[in-house]
C-alpha cells in the first residue's frame, strides 16, 4: 500500500484510571445552558443538505443552544507518530474513556476507534438512554471544555476518504440534543415501550433465522452447480448466486450495526460477501461516520464512488471490475494485514481493550476474504471462470450502485459547490435523517425487497434507529416514524424503485459523463479515452486495487 493512502491512525498513550468526579452543574432538562461550546468557524462549517420531500407544513422547532464563539483555528495535522491526548468529546466537554473501552456494552470497537472525536451525536442516537450513558462516563470526565488539539483533524482515518481541507475540529456538525421536543426523543418514547421492545425482539428472531437460511442455501447453491452430477445450468446459477450475495449483505448491513461483542465480531463480515466493502473499515466509516452525520463533509459515503469519475467514461466498467479483482486477489488481504500490523504498532490494548477481543475482528475478515478467493480457484479449477466472471460483475455493480441509491448524493454535488453555511445546532437531527435518505423499493414486498436491497428498502428508518438489530424490526418501526415525522411537518415520500427510479440516474450521473479531465480541459470524446495523462490516471486506477487502495 503508498504511504498516502495509509489509515492514518496515531499511537497512543495509556492513561491511569480517574478518580470519580463531578462535572459542572448541568440545567435542568430542556432548559438553555449558559456553556459556550467550542466554534465551528463559518468558514469551516460542511455545506447545507436540501429536502428530497418539501413541504409548506411548518417546520420542526428549533433546537440547541450553543453559541458560536470568536473565530479561532484548527490545529494542523499533526505529524506522523505524534501523540494525541486521550480525549474523547461529549457535549462540548473532554472525557478519557481509556478505562472504559473494555466496560462498553456494546463492545470495545466503537470506543476504541471513537479517539479523539466527537462522540456527542453517535451516543444520542445509538442509545435508548443517552442521560444514563452521561452518568456514566461522568467519572471519566477531565473537567475542562474540549480543546481544537483534542479533535484528530483528519478522524485517525485514512485522509483520501475527505475532501483535500477537511478538519475533524471546524466540519464535524454540532448538532444538539438538549431539546427533548425533538422527532427523536419523540419516536424513542414509543419503541422503548416494553411491549414494542418485545415484538422488536422476535422480528430480530426471524431476520436472523432467515440469515441462517441464506447462509446455507449460499453453499447449497454453488455445491449444485460445481458438482458434475448436478443438472443447474448456468442461465439459472448466476441470478440466484447473485441474489444470495446481495440478500447476505443485507444481514452483514444490519450485523456491523448491532453491539461488536462475542461471535458477531466474525460474522459481521459477511457484509464483504458481495465483493464491495471490508468490514474491517467499514464498521467505522459507515456507522460511526455516514450514519450519524449524513450528507455532511463527514460522512464519506458521498465520495465513496466519485473516484471512478477520473476513468474516461468507457473505461470505467472494466477498469473498475479489473480494480475490484485486484482487492479479491490480493488488495483486501494487504489491508487487513496492514491494519494487523498498524494495530500491533499502535497497541490493541488501545483500540480493542486488548488482543482477546481484537483478533476475532480479524480472523472474521480474514476468513470471509479466504472464502472469495477459494470460490474463484475452485470456478477455475472446473473451467468454469466465465460464469463467475458473470456474476462477479454483475453483483459487484448492482451492489455498488445500491450503495449510493440510498440518498441522492448526485445531486448534493451543486449544493456542496454552493458552499452555503448550516448552523447544524439549529437542525433536528432526526428530520435531517429522514429528508435525506430514500426507502428503495425492489419487487415490492417490503420482507423480500429488505433482503433484495442489501438491507435498504426500510432505509429512513434504519437512519432514524441506527441501532436496531434487523430490517424486520425497521419495518415494524415504520408506522410510528412514519407518525410522528408526520407531526413534525414532513411528507413521507413514496418508495423509490431501484431499477426504475434510481438505477437509469445513477448510470447516467456515474458511467455516461466525460471524465473530470475531459470536463476541465473540453475533450472531445477520443481525446478523453487517448490523452496520455487519462491513459497514465487509467492505469493507475487499474492496479491500485491489488495493492488494497481504494476498497469501500
Amino acid at each position: 500500500m503508498s504511504p498516502e493512502k495509509q489509515i492514518d491512525l496515531l499511537p497512543l498513550t495509556d492513561a491511569p484510571p480517574l478518580m470519580e468526579r463531578e462535572l459542572p452543574p448541568h440545567p435542568p432538562i430542556g432548559q438553555p445552558s449558559n456553556r459556550q461550546l467550542p466554534p465551528h468557524p463559518p468558514s469551516g462549517q460542511p455545506s447545507p443538505v436540501g429536502s428530497t420531500a418539501p413541504t409548506q407544513q411548518p417546520q420542526p422547532p428549533q433546537t440547541g443552544n450553543r453559541q458560536p464563539l470568536p473565530e479561532r483555528e484548527a490545529p494542523p495535522h499533526p505529524a506522523d507518530g505524534t501523540p494525541l491526548p486521550n480525549v474523547w468529546i461529549y457535549d462540548g466537554y473532554a472525557y478519557d474513556l481509556t478505562e472504559f473501552i473494555l466496560k462498553h456494552p456494546g463492545g470495545q470497537f466503537f470506543i476504541g476507534r471513537t479517539k479523539n472525536r466527537d462522540i456527542t451525536t453517535i451516543v444520542n442516537i445509538f442509545h435508548p438512554n443517552p442521560e444514563k450513558v452521561k452518568r456514566r462516563i461522568q467519572k471519566y470526565a477531565l473537567d475542562r471544555e474540549a480543546r481544537p488539539e483534542d479533535i484528530h483533524p483528519k478522524y485517525n482515518a485514512p485522509p483520501f476518504l475527505f475532501k483535500e481541507d477537511f478538519n475533524g475540529w471546524t466540519d464535524t456538525p454540532n448538532y444538539s440534543f438538549d431539546n427533548k421536543e425533538q422527532l427523536l426523543y419523540k419516536i424513542k418514547a414509543r419503541i422503548n415501550k416494553s411491549d414494542f421492545k418485545q415484538q422488536i425482539a422476535h422480528q430480530d428472531s426471524i431476520f436472523d433465522a432467515i440469515g441462517i437460511l441464506l447462509v446455507c442455501a449460499y453453499f447449497a447453491t454453488q455445491w449444485a452447480f460445481l458438482d458434475a452430477n448436478s443438472q443447474l445450468p448456468a442461465y439459472l446459477f448466476i441470478p440466484a448466486i447473485v441474489i444470495l450475495r446481495i440478500a447476505l449483505s443485507g444481514v452483514g448491513h444490519y450485523l456491523i450495526h448491532r453491539p461488536q461483542v462475542g461471535i458477531n465480531k466474525v460474522l459481521a463480515n459477511i457484509f464483504d460477501i458481495n465483493y464491495v466493502p471490508l468490514a474491517l473499515v467499514v464498521t467505522d466509516g459507515h456507522t460511526l461516520l455516514h450514519h450519524p452525520y449524513t450528507q455532511s463533509e463527514v460522512d464519506i459515503k458521498k465520495s465513496v464512488f466519485t473516484a471512478i469519475l477520473e476513468l474516461p467514461r468507457y473505461y470505467r466498467i472494466p477498469i473498475h471490475s479489473f480494480h475490484k479483482i485486484g482487492h479479491l486477489v490480493a488488495g483486501m488481504f494487504l489491508r487487513i494485514a496492514d491494519l494487523f500490523l498498524l494495530t500491533f504498532k499502535i497497541g490493541a490494548k488501545d483500540l480493542y481493550g486488548s488482543w482477546q477481543y481484537g483478533v476475532p475482528h480479524f480472523l472474521g475478515s480474514l476468513g470471509i476474504h479466504l472464502l472469495l478467493l477459494a470460490e474463484l480457484v475452485l470456478f477455475m479449477l472446473h473451467g468454469a471462470f466465465g460464469v463467475w466472471l458473470i456474476q462477479f460483475i454483475i453483483t459487484l455493480w448492482i451492489s455498488t450502485f445500491m450503495i449510493v441509491a440510498s440518498h441522492d448524493f448526485e445531486h448534493r454535488a451543486a449544493d456542496d459547490e454552493a458552499e452555503i453555511e448550516i448552523d447544524w445546532s439549529k437542525k433536528d437531527w432526526a428530520v435531517e435523517q429522514i429528508r435525506n435518505a430514500y426507502d428503495l423499493t425492489m419487487i415490492g414486498n417490503k420482507y423480500l425487497d429488505c433482503f433484495l436491497s442489501a438491507g435498504l428498502s426500510p432505509h429512513r428508518v434504519h437512519h432514524v434507529l441506527p441501532q436496531q438489530r434487523s430490517g424486520f424490526a425497521n419495518i415494524l418501526s415504520e408506522n410510528i416514524v412514519r407518525e410522528e415525522a408526520e407531526k413534525f411537518g414532513i411528507t413521507w415520500v413514496e418508495p423509490k424503485n431501484f431499477f426504475i427510479e434510481r438505477l437509469p440516474r445513477l448510470f447516467n450521473n456515474y458511467l455516461a459523463v466525460p471524465s473530470r479531465l475531459a470536463k476541465e480541459n473540453k475533450f472531445g470524446i477520443i481525446k478523453e479515452h487517448l490523452h496520455p495523462q487519462a491513459l497514465s490516471k487509467t492505469l493507475e486506477y487499474a492496479f491500485k486495487g491489488w495493492t488494497g487502495v481504494g476498497s469501500i
